[in-house]
């Protein structure tokens, strides 16, 4: 099953073939927080951004969510890394 970024019932971003592939494209995207948890798991944990989701999805038509993730991967190593 496809998964996608979401914020309410608005689908964000294309379909990826893993929730982790997403993931990665959020925290590319700066999407991606770190916050200090109260409970037992001590240290930060990474949390979206802004009340978005990442959700399992429906392919639009002709998407191909492997494809997805390789243009994604073709990308983020064209990118110059700001560090």
């Amino acid at each position: 099953m496809p998964y996608a970024l979401f914020s309410s019932d608005s689908k964000l971003s294309k379909a990826y073939p893993t929730e982790a592939d997403v993931w990665k494209i959020a925290r590319r995207s700066g999407l991606v927080v770190d916050v200090v948890s109260d409970g037992a798991v001590p240290g930060p944990r990474p949390v979206l951004d802004n009340d978005y989701e990442i959700r399992p999805c429906q392919c639009e038509a002709n998407e191909d969510p492997a494809r997805n993730k390789a243009d994604a991967e073709r990308e983020a190593r064209l990118e110059p890394e700001l560090v």
